[in-house]
């Protein structure tokens, strides 16, 4: 964890899998290896009142039927807050066969002239109610538009210190992944990042759908497969031909890219899984609908990244579960909907 003397940058310049409320600073997140003590960047509410929904049709959907789910992990490789195992019921419902692309994301900015998180400066007056008393205020440089983004080192580094391979950039966003000078051309069909919960929830109202509860992304991530940890069975992810967009070999400073893809890839580079939906497991993290909890500052994630590793973040278990504060957007994380039968 990091040091309470720069308690004061990490909101700023600090950077994490996890950005964390200031008065947390002393609990430790789900996955330690995936996550840091971080206040919140921004304590504000997206403002969603102008946005109308355009019910989406059905295509590219897949119809869940639902049924009975044993949630958590099916073993003992499960960090604490995937036990006990606890037997749930699942109404059917339509999920999206893949991650939301750049592509769909552009349509529903183009047609609201909605603005994410990470394009918005930080406000400091609330930003301020989040750190201790008296912290001064950073130079306005510092409260400029940014996002966390994935800044691979050179070589090995001690992997308690998320500092070391996340970075707050001026001007990361959706549309600039890893900051000025880069883009998504040519990446419609690659999962939108930069995204916070209230971006994707804005989204979902404008697409007619919403965001899945963590009881239906588990149920649909399994495909079927009850009591199995990954979308596909048992066997390990790097075994035999890849099965999901993950790191492999030495994290964060060396990726063999045996799946063939650094960071993101486009959706339906990998077999679906048994309900026909894809990236279940890697890729990208994917927003809840729920709070995490106890912890009513912090939603869910699931489904694991690009970036995890064995060695480091098993997240692209089914069961694996980590927290993110709302208003954080990562390079690494975004989100698919889900839609009533009726």
């Amino acid at each position: 964890m990091r040091k309470i003397e720069i308690i004061i940058l990490i909101a700023i310049t600090g950077a994490g899998c996890n950005q964390r409320s200031a008065h947390h600073a002393s609990t430790k997140d789900s996955v330690v290896s995936c996550a840091d003590s971080m206040p919140a960047r921004f304590a504000v509410v997206a403002d969603t009142s102008t946005i109308t929904a355009s019910r989406s049709s059905a295509d590219d959907m897949v119809w869940i039927e639902g049924g009975e789910l044993t949630m958590g992990a099916p073993d003992n490789e499960g960090n604490p807050d995937e036990y006990p195992n606890r037997k749930m019921k699942v109404a059917g419902f339509w999920m999206d066969a893949t991650e939301v692309t750049n592509a769909q994301f552009r349509k529903f900015v183009e047609a609201t002239g909605y603005i994410t998180t990470a394009e918005k400066d930080v406000d400091w007056d609330e930003m301020k109610k989040q750190l201790p008393a008296g912290t001064p205020k950073p130079a306005d440089s510092a409260l400029k538009a940014a996002s966390l983004v994935f800044t691979p080192p050179a070589h090995a580094v001690p992997l308690h210190d998320v500092s070391k391979w996340w970075s707050w950039r001026h001007g990361a966003n959706w549309k600039h992944p890893q900051g000025p000078g880069s883009n998504i051309e040519g990446k419609d069909d690659h999962p939108v990042v930069h995204i916070s919960w209230y971006d994707a929830t804005a989204y979902c109202k404008w697409a007619g759908k919403r965001l899945p509860t963590e009881a239906e992304w588990e149920f649909a991530a399994r495909g079927g497969k009850r009591h199995q940890k990954y979308p596909w069975g048992n066997e390990d992810p790097e075994a035999g031909k890849p099965k999901a967009n993950i790191w492999q070999g030495e994290f964060p400073h060396h990726n063999k890219n045996s799946d063939g893809f650094y960071r993101s890839a486009p959706v339906r580079s990998f077999a679906a899984n048994g309900y026909g939906l894809f990236d279940m497991a890697g890729n990208v993290w994917e927003w809840c609908s729920d709070w995490y909890g106890n912890d009513a500052q912090m939603k869910v994630v699931r489904g694991g990244s690009f970036m995890c590793n064995a060695s480091y973040c098993k997240g692209y278990r089914a069961s694996a579960r980590m927290k993110t504060s709302p208003d954080t957007g990562l390079e690494h994380t975004g989100f698919r909907c889900v839609r009533d039968k009726n």
